[in-house]
Parts: structure tokens; sequence; C-alpha cells
């Protein structure tokens, strides 16, 4: 919401003129909401960083939160917003911090014997703080979406080890459903353990994928083309009578890729390999 210069002029006066007073209500009043998971020093500097920039916008020009003047207070709502997230607070008790001024204002102007300007600018304050709060959680929102997404590709990557089984053989256990996002991880983890190792066999165990279904098999499928590009080849284990069957009544073909019942066959089966291709050397 934008404000007349008038006003922009008349609520930085009010805002400085009692800013001792008004600070001190508006602490005490974020600091009662969050029972005491931040300390009242803590909150009085971050109160006095949000009036400040405050006052400083409101005396730019027309007060606009938008506008070049707001870029200060901008700032300080930002970084609020995103501590707040990042320390795990709610929405509410995020945005009660700036809520917080329209109590602490009418605690430092006696409403009942103020003149109509003054209660003007009062509603004019509470919209302008609506805005501010709007903005506030529009920001702790959005902190919390990439935080959200941070994790979630952390646990991706967590739950999608690749480990060396033997010299030359490496393994991805695959735990839960495979999806497009899960399936990139699958393949950029595969093929740079491929090329950290130097090794010509990967064993995808799909032991603990509960069903395979279409989607799934063609996610397998683009990894082992991957890897074989990069010189590698795979070996699929944990194919159970009943992933079969499914396999089957789908119409999946997996061409000349090998498939095991277990990790511990298509360890067997890669070691052979290897001492099939040793010997193929040595001859």
């Amino acid at each position: 919401m934008g404000l007349t210069a008038e006003e922009s002029s008349r609520l930085a006066a009010l805002l400085d003129t009692n800013a001792e007073k008004l600070t001190a209500s508006w602490t005490d009043t974020v600091t009662a909401s969050l029972r005491g998971r931040l300390t009242r020093a803590e909150l009085l500097r971050q109160v006095n960083d949000l009036h400040g920039a405050i006052v400083e916008a409101l005396r730019s020009a027309d007060f606009d939160l938008t506008a070049g003047g707001s870029g200060s207070l901008r700032a300080a709502l930002v970084d609020l917003s995103r501590s707040r997230a990042r320390q795990g607070f709610s929405a509410s008790e995020t945005a009660v911090t700036v809520f917080a001024l329209k109590r602490a204002l009418f605690d430092v102007v006696d409403v009942r014997s103020a003149d109509p300007q003054v209660l003007g600018d009062l509603i004019a304050a509470g919209l302008m703080i609506d805005d501010l709060g709007l903005f506030t959680f529009e920001n702790y929102a959005k902190t919390r979406e990439e935080l959200i997404a941070d994790q979630a590709e952390q646990l991706l990557e967590l739950a999608t080890p690749v480990v060396k089984l033997w010299e030359g053989v490496v393994a991805i256990p695959l735990v839960g459903t495979l999806d497009s996002a899960r399936a990139q991880v699958v393949m950029e983890r595969l093929l740079e353990t491929l090329v950290d190792t130097s090794s010509p066999y990967a064993i995808i165990d799909i032991t603990g994928v509960p069903a395979v279904d279409t989607q799934v098999a063609q996610h397998i499928l683009k990894t082992v083309v991957a890897a074989r590009l990069m010189g590698a080849e795979c070996i699929i284990s944990g194919i159970r009578p009943q992933i079969a069957q499914t396999i089957v009544a789908l119409g999946i073909e997996f061409g000349d890729i090998a498939t095991k019942a277990t990790l511990a066959d298509a360890l067997r089966h890669a070691l052979r390999m290897i001492e099939a291709s040793r010997k193929g050397r040595s001859n």
C-alpha cells in the first residue's frame, strides 16, 4: 500500500518521537508471543532494526514498499523472514514480529483524545503494517520451500548410496519408489562412481523397490545405457518372482542386460566376467 507524502511524514514523526516507548512495547508483545525462544535483548535489537528501516522508508518519499526508498526495509524484512524460517519458527510466530507494531502504536497514542487526522494516520499505519506482514509471510514461505527442497535433495542422496563391493565392481542398492527425480540422482551418482573407481561393472539392486512398472523400468534402462556409454556393464539384481511376473505381464524387455535374483548372484556373475576378461587378455 502506498501513502501520501503527508501521511508518510506524519507517521515517520510519530514513530521517531515515541521511539523508545514504542520499541519497548513492541518488543514486550513479541517476547510474550515467542515464549522465551529468543532473548528479549535479541528481539529488541531486531525490533530496533525494523523500526529504523520503517522510519527511513517513510521519510524517503510517498511510502511504497516496492519503491527504491524502501530497500533497507525490504532487506530487514527478508532477513527476519529467512532467519525465523531457518530457526524453525512458525509463520504466525514470524509474522507477529511485524504485526505487534499495531498494538505498540495504540499503546503510545491515546485514541480517545486523538484528533481525526491522527486516527486517520493510525488507519493508514495499520494498512501499511498489513503489507509489511504479507511481505514477511511471502518471504518466510519462500525460504521454507527452499529449505524443504534442499532437505529433499539431501535425503535423495542419502537414500542412494553407491558402494564398492569388489575391485572393479560397484553396487547401488535401491530402496523405495524410483521416481524421475530420484532416477536422475541414481544415474548421476552411479556415473560419478564409475569414473572415480574405473569400475567395469555396476550392480543395480532393486530388492528394496516395492514394485516395478513401465516407468521404473525405463529409468533403470536409461541408467544402464548411460553406464555403457561410460564403458561399464550393468547387472540388475533383486528380480523376485513377483517382479519377474510383473515384468513379463507388462512386456518389459531388458534385452542383453544380465539379471539375477540376488545381489550375491550378481556379484558372482561380475567376478566371473572379470576373471574371464583377465584370462582373455593373458591369452
